[in-house]
């Protein structure tokens, strides 16, 4: 069954101006469908069956975009803050038309893997507690982190509001002495996403988490090529894993 859509809101989605702005071009018979000029901006279309022309160009429609951005600190996890700069803020003028939101939230200080989507279904998915999608975080801790704290986070920790969580992964990666003090290079992976998770976690065995970046989030690993605050399409195999996940 052909899926059809107003002929305005698919050229406003693939960033062809405002309501307003488009009907001045249909008016000037500058959007044609199908070879045709067209009067009625309101017209029902099919964008995978139809071929629309807008100002000389051809119009290629995508309902949903998923992006992998390496999110620098500094920016909160927001569409929109009134004291802080968001990560939208990241992303170039071909991607502000979609209408993107960050699918869950890392913390202003916090560096690593953030998706960015329009797929309402997708983000529930992955962000359902139901589904314990593993996130997994590289993260330097104040203090040396030990075989009990591992132990400790295998069995669930008690945070500071008395909520339990879930079983961990910890893998203590190295411990040194420092000039400053002993730091602990760790990865932890959680499959819940309470608010500063990680950082109550440590608290909870009496350390302090000093750097956090989040690696992946289910089947979606951070591309190690993308520097702070770069950003890229995911592929289909990794939007397919994510659905997966």
């Amino acid at each position: 069954m052909k899926k059809t859509e107003r002929l305005d809101k698919i050229l406003a989605h693939t960033g062809f101006g405002t309501r307003r702005e488009i009907k001045e071009l249909v008016k000037r018979g500058l959007v044609s469908v199908n070879g045709k000029p067209i009067k009625d901006s309101g017209m029902q279309v099919n964008p995978e069956s139809d071929e629309i022309m807008a100002d000389g160009e051809r119009v290629e429609y995508r309902e949903f975009v998923y992006l992998m951005l390496h999110k620098p600190p500094g920016y909160v996890s927001a569409t929109e803050d009134v004291r802080d700069r968001t990560v939208l803020e990241l992303l170039g003028e071909e991607y502000r038309h979609f209408e993107l939101f960050p699918v869950g939230r890392l913390d202003k200080d916090t560096e690593g893997l953030l998706l960015l989507t329009n797929d309402g279904k997708l983000a529930h998915q992955l962000l359902t507690p139901r589904k314990h999608v593993p996130k997994t975080y590289y993260a330097e801790v104040s203090g040396f982190v030990t075989e009990e704290d591992r132990e400790a986070f295998r069995k669930g920790v008690e945070l500071d509001d008395g909520y339990v969580t879930l079983p961990a992964e910890l893998v203590i990666e190295h411990a040194e002495e420092l000039e400053t003090g002993k730091l602990s290079r760790i990865r932890l992976t959680i499959h819940e996403g309470k608010f500063h998770q990680v950082k109550r976690m440590f608290q909870s065995v009496g350390k302090q988490v000093v750097y956090l970046k989040r690696l992946s989030m289910g089947q979606l690993t951070l591309d190690d090529t993308l520097r702070l605050g770069e950003y890229r399409e995911l592929t289909e195999m990794e939007t397919e894993g994510l659905r997966n996940s």
